[in-house]
């Protein structure tokens, strides 16, 4: 049987984050306490896998992902609405294509065709209906030179 290692860092990092953290735009931070059950908060958005560099043109790999959170930090399967990316930061005046409204499964919103246009230092921004904005780390997009 063969296990594939960033699937088990998911595992990991989910049963880790899922029991002590929340998402939030600048990575994860601490919570304490808990609602009971009883919450109506609205859901917490966070980057579950970082956008990685990329050349000008080439879909971003692993695909970008965004999970949602409920008020106590777990996450929140039961979330239908859509998430969306955009270009939070575009110095370029570069364009975003690929798939940028998704639908969470089992609370994570998968982006697994993302691609930038031009060279240039870039951030995400994930949004949802009743969510706060979160905004990912910076990553680059190369030019390809050929010899």
């Amino acid at each position: 049987m063969r296990i594939r290692y960033s699937n088990v860092v998911r595992v990991l990092l989910t049963a880790v984050a899922s029991a002590c953290f929340t998402g939030t735009g600048s990575g994860l931070t601490g919570i304490s306490g808990g609602d009971n059950g009883g919450s109506t908060t609205a859901p917490v958005l966070g980057f579950f896998v970082q956008p990685n560099s990329a050349n000008v043109g080439q879909v971003i790999s692993p695909p970008v992902e965004v999970v949602v959170r409920d008020s106590v930090g777990s996450i929140d399967s039961s979330f239908t609405e859509s998430v969306t990316v955009d270009l939070a930061s575009n110095p370029t005046g570069a364009s975003l294509s690929g798939a940028t409204l998704v639908r969470p499964v089992n609370g994570i919103a998968t982006f697994s065709t993302l691609r930038i246009d031009k060279a240039g230092t870039y951030t995400l921004q994930a949004s949802a209906s009743d969510a706060a904005t979160v905004t990912s780390t910076a990553f680059s997009i190369a030019t390809v030179t050929t010899p």
